[in-house]
């Protein structure tokens, strides 16, 4: 397997910003209350859990939960595929926000918002606290890098 990488993060990071702010507005209008209470549940869940794998499913079923309901298949397997890239960051993840207390809450963010139909402007909040996030992953990877590239010098 090939190593985590600061450029794929962000390339991997600009792309599902990009998909999600297409799937946003199509899939609000069918979302029921049941289905925000889901993913909303499902974006707790994912704030608390420990493990990567359990990291990796909920994430997946909280972005599918929006994603099928914007009904563009195509979309939505793109961003499956950009999803299942991405997994394997999930430890980094887990390493750099290592308890609930420092976890962002981006995705509870958005459907605090995006229930209220206030879509726009819950896309750029979870925007915002998203790209922190890629941000904080990348200054742990190049800082891990840097210290491994000084412990082969000596």
């Amino acid at each position: 397997m090939k190593p985590l990488s600061a450029a794929e993060i962000l390339d991997i990071a600009e792309l599902r910003l990009a998909l999600i702010s297409l799937a946003l507005k199509p899939a609000h209008r069918h979302l029921s209350p049941a289905d925000f209470e889901h993913v909303d549940d499902l974006a707790k869940r994912l704030a608390r859990t420990n493990n990567a794998k359990d990291h990796y499913g909920l994430h997946h079923q909280f972005w599918d939960g929006i994603f099928s309901k914007a009904q563009r298949p195509i979309l939505r397997e793109v961003f499956r595929q950009l999803n299942e890239r991405m997994a394997r960051y999930d430890p980094l993840y887990l390493k750099v926000f290592p308890t609930p207390e420092t976890r962002p809450r981006q995705r509870e963010t958005l459907i605090e918002l995006y229930r209220k139909g206030k879509i726009a402007e819950a896309f750029r909040a979870f925007k915002k606290i998203y790209l922190d996030v890629v941000a904080q992953l990348i200054d742990h990877l190049e800082s891990q890098e840097a210290g491994d590239s000084s412990r082969r010098v000596r």
